[in-house]
């Protein structure tokens, strides 16, 4: 069984707990990458870490602190309200929401390189979705493998190395429903109540149910066939 380490993108929502049990299914030795930057729902670090704690994953677990409350730009970091579902679902308008975060994956996917550039590490895993998500362009497959190749030409790895790709980004949800993904994460035993995908999460991650994360989390439960256990605060 492959032994090698990852690292992989946590931040204590569904999507990222299930890549984070589908890297050790896979055989990988994940080290879970957190980023704190200033957003609301900052419940979802709290719960990472506890994710982290209970797959004994805390040795090689990392939290960074990244200054995107000082740039700003998205409602997710205080700038205005976090909006409600629209009446015909999430994802149903080319617009880009009010919660997209200015280059987030393009900066956390950079800062997740030098991680694995500093520790020798190949393999790095992530939860973007190109299906059911809210319109980010940083979601989408296109994003990914450009983003690998440039990893390739920007680093020490990448020069030393006569592989066509110095690391290997893996997005294993990226084609995925979202009920196919909790279907995914219920065979692997991931257990859901422990993770928080609201944008308006409480400090003891209690979700609202009514923003965009929510409605699609939601539907996935309901799609899937699976009990949903999220806690809503009313």
């Amino acid at each position: 069984m492959n032994t090698t380490r990852a690292v992989v993108l946590t931040s204590g929502g569904l999507d990222s707990t299930t890549v984070l049990a589908i890297a050790h299914d896979q055989g990988f030795r994940p080290v879970p990458l957190t980023f704190r930057y200033g957003q609301r729902h900052d419940a979802e670090v709290r719960h990472a870490q506890h994710i982290v704690d209970q797959l004994g994953l805390s040795a090689d677990a990392l939290v960074l602190e990244v200054p995107f409350s000082a740039i700003g730009g998205s409602s997710l970091l205080g700038e205005g309200e976090i909006p409600d579902e629209s009446p015909s679902g999430a994802g149903s308008t080319p617009a880009i929401p009010s919660t997209y975060v200015p280059a987030r994956n393009l900066v956390f996917l950079s800062l997740a390189v030098a991680t694995a550039e500093a520790r020798g590490i190949r393999d790095i895993f992530l939860g973007v979705n190109a299906l059911d998500y809210s319109g980010y362009p940083d979601c989408r497959p296109e994003f990914i493998e450009s983003f690998e190749r440039t990893a390739h030409l920007a680093t020490r790895t990448g020069t030393e190395t006569t592989a066509d790709a110095a690391f290997r980004l893996h997005a294993p949800l990226i084609q995925m429903t979202k009920a196919e993904i909790i279907q995914r994460g219920t065979e692997l035993g991931v257990d859901y109540a422990q993770t928080v995908s609201c944008y308006r999460a409480t400090p003891t991650g209690l979700a609202c149910g009514r923003c965009d994360a929510c409605g699609l989390r939601r539907r996935g439960f309901e799609q899937a066939g699976v009990p949903d256990p999220t806690r809503y605060s009313a």
